[in-house]
């Protein structure tokens, strides 16, 4: 990873030439503390990535793998003026369980880059909105765990549902606080 110190950034990651999908695989931290703008454009392009996949065989590593009667799949994709914050009914009929079961934790302590939610606050809407999305109606409680440096953004595999905090802050980056006050 290249580390800019010429232009007084010393220590501090250059995410600009890096993708969305090498993002992903990075501490969370590094994604935060990024501009917001950037952290659009790297949504924008995983919501455009998604829509590619869509429907795929996950075969070969895609961003939002779940399985469907029995296969492993690319979820249906998403617009990237989704705002995975809002779900349409937000997803009140489904149970989530965001208790660490053997990992990482969520984090509870708020963050301006969520638009001042947790992680594990972030976690929950964006689990509720995807899972709406996805047409998911699971019979049980969700799993929902913290898969940080994932390769992928969201992955919903028996019934557990792995969500890369580092794709949270992408997503945090659309939204209400993201638009100029002449478009709110």
């Amino acid at each position: 990873m290249t580390v800019l110190t010429a232009c007084g950034e010393a220590g501090r990651p250059a995410l600009a030439t890096l993708s969305a999908r090498q993002a992903l695989t990075n501490p969370p931290e590094f994604v935060e503390f990024e501009s917001p703008t950037m952290r659009l454009e790297l949504y924008r392009e995983v919501a455009r990535q998604s829509v590619v996949e869509s429907g795929q065989a996950a075969q070969a590593l895609v961003l939002f793998p779940i399985t469907r009667e029995g296969e492993l799949l690319a979820a249906p994709g998403f617009d990237a003026k989704t705002d995975l914050f809002q779900s349409p009914d937000a997803g009140g009929g489904i149970q989530l369980v965001l208790d660490a079961r053997y990992g990482e934790r969520w984090p509870e302590d708020r963050r301006e880059s969520l638009q001042g939610l947790s992680e594990r606050e972030a976690a929950e809407l964006v689990a509720r909105t995807l899972l709406v999305h996805w047409g998911i109606q699971p019979e049980a409680a969700v799993q929902v765990d913290r898969a940080s440096g994932a390769p992928y953004a969201v992955a919903y595999v028996d019934g557990i549902l792995r969500i890369n905090p580092a794709f949270l802050y992408l997503a945090a980056a659309y939204g209400p606080a993201s638009m100029p006050a002449s478009v709110q």
